[in-house]
């Protein structure tokens, strides 16, 4: 007796989708400094009934609780994003840091002429290295029984 299993259809072109948004999120992670978060210091005057719970928090609180959990959450998806990359062969690697992780803002083309890769390589190495990326970091997108992503 043989099992077979039916393993549902990526969505390559959403999947494709999903890791370049990581990407660009990590991007955008790297320059962040959330700014929009520091505490007010012009003072105002409130009354606040005390609350038997203890729940009160001063804008300050709120400020520093912010701040911690959006650090937290940005060094986090920094660091997944890193052990994944660094989970892919050489060549892999390179495309995607030289492409999408090295700070300067390139075009594929100066990419491939820098690695001294052919365009249809890049390409295939680019491809290759984002389905590991999306399996790696479980952002694939799969295609239900109708054809539609889920």
């Amino acid at each position: 007796m043989q099992l077979t299993f039916n393993l549902p259809e990526i969505d390559r072109d959403l999947t494709r989708l999903a890791v370049e948004s990581l990407l660009g999120k990590y991007q955008v992670y790297l320059l962040m400094d959330p700014e929009e978060y520091e505490p007010k210091i012009t003072s105002s005057f409130k009354l606040v009934s005390v609350a038997p719970s203890n729940q009160f928090h001063s804008t300050t609180e709120e400020t520093a609780i912010k701040r911690v959990d959006m650090e937290r959450k940005r060094r986090d998806l920094l660091k997944r994003v890193q052990r994944a990359v660094n989970r892919l062969n050489y060549q892999e690697r390179s495309v995607i840091i030289n492409r999408y992780m090295a700070g300067d803002d390139v075009y594929d083309y100066e990419v491939y002429n820098e690695l001294g890769f052919s365009e249809r390589k890049y390409y295939r190495i680019k491809a290759r290295a984002f389905y590991k990326l999306a399996f790696i970091l479980r952002i694939e997108v799969y295609k239900n029984k109708d054809g539609e992503a889920v």
